[in-house]
């Protein structure tokens, strides 16, 4: 491979997801990515690009989504063209659409690097950031290295998958023994005693070369349909062949469908703070607290006995709050929630049965 330049710096930005456990912020029709989630002024697709920006040129920046945000996205990104913006007609997971990004950069530059990341995870150190992105591209530019940005625990975390990689190896970029689904409480303590295994952040790194091999390779199929249509990417029939041919494809992750299979997957530590911002709970942990450790967005606190809780209002609003502890409390238009914190991870349920109850109407 050549002498790489900024030039053949390429990123995606997956930003398709609907983030149920942040209802009511939330919805289907307006999913977390595109709100200021943390109050700073910038939705997290905007801040999540501006990042990417500090390294790669702004047209090589694309954004996959579903075929209903494309509005929402050229709205918050005005300087990005509708052709960077690589649209799912169907719900098929990951795989298919690293794949489509893939082939659409590859056609483009035959020397691209690529880096795949989620629109709506917290990282506060974006220089670091920046340099292990760096670091991975260079490192992937003269091998056929997948590599993944692996993230260290900081405690048992559930809620993630791991990766485990060689304990013996003292280079920085390392071999991935495998990949851990989410574990139970015990698993994960286990893990983090074991010192080799860090969270999967779902942050990937690679020549586009390498990633459609490796698709050639261990999901042929999906290969065969994609690359059918090579002629017309990046080209006005582009739409008419993914609307005729996505939904074909088989419904499967990058993690299932590549990163377990291949034996060229290599992980290296993050130097930055992450935060997936999965949870409110996640969130109320990135956020600077008052001296009770409350967290606001938004909200003009009145607060009497109040500790512990995450506040979240959709505009600047007065919240009396007297005697509640570690609560939820989110503000928005037609919905006021005031919800357990402990009971976070059944958002998600609630979310379905207020669908039952409600059809669409809040959701």
């Amino acid at each position: 491979m050549h002498q790489l330049t900024n030039k053949n710096y390429y990123a995606v930005i997956m930003a398709g997801g609907i983030g149920s456990r942040f209802w009511p912020v939330s919805t289907t029709e307006f999913p977390k990515q595109f709100h200021d989630m943390l109050g700073s002024g910038q939705t997290l697709l905007q801040k999540t690009f501006a990042r990417l920006e500090g390294l790669i040129p702004s047209n090589n920046i694309n954004i996959l989504t579903n075929d209903k945000y494309i509005d929402i996205v050229l709205e918050q990104l005005p300087t990005v063209q509708k052709s960077q913006v690589v649209l799912e007609p169907a719900m098929r997971n990951t795989a298919p659409c690293i794949l489509l990004s893939a082939l659409k950069i590859q056609k483009i530059d035959p020397n691209a690097m690529m880096i795949v990341a989620p629109s709506d995870h917290w990282i506060e150190d974006e220089v670091s950031f920046l340099k292990d992105v760096e670091i991975g591209f260079k490192a992937c530019a003269t091998t056929s290295k997948l590599l993944t940005l692996g993230i260290k625990p900081t405690f048992p975390n559930t809620g993630f998958g791991y990766i485990e990689y060689n304990k013996e190896e003292i280079e920085t970029i390392k071999k991935v023994n495998q990949f851990r689904e989410k574990p139970n409480y015990e698993a994960a303590k286990q893990f983090l005693a074991d010192g080799n295994f860090l969270w999967n952040a779902g942050i990937f790194i690679w020549s586009a070369e390498s990633i459609v091999n490796s698709f050639k390779e261990n999901l042929p199929e999906m290969y065969e349909l994609f690359s059918s249509g090579i002629q017309k990417l990046n080209t006005a029939e582009e739409r008419n062949f993914i609307l005729n041919n996505y939904e074909k494809s088989e419904n499967i992750s990058i993690d299932y469908g590549i990163l377990e299979k291949s034996n060229a997957v290599y992980v290296k530590k993050a130097s930055f703070d992450w935060n997936d911002l999965g949870t409110w709970g996640a969130l109320h942990d990135k956020l600077e607290k008052d001296e009770n450790n409350n967290a606001l967005v938004r909200a003009i606190p009145q607060f009497t006995d109040a500790t512990g809780n995450m506040i979240f209002t959709s505009k600047d609003k007065l919240v009396v709050i007297d005697g509640i502890k570690d609560y939820i409390v989110v503000d928005k238009e037609d919905v006021l929630m005031i919800y357990p914190k402990e009971k976070e991870q059944e958002i998600k349920s609630l979310l379905a049965a207020v669908k039952q109850k409600f059809n669409n109407k809040y959701s």
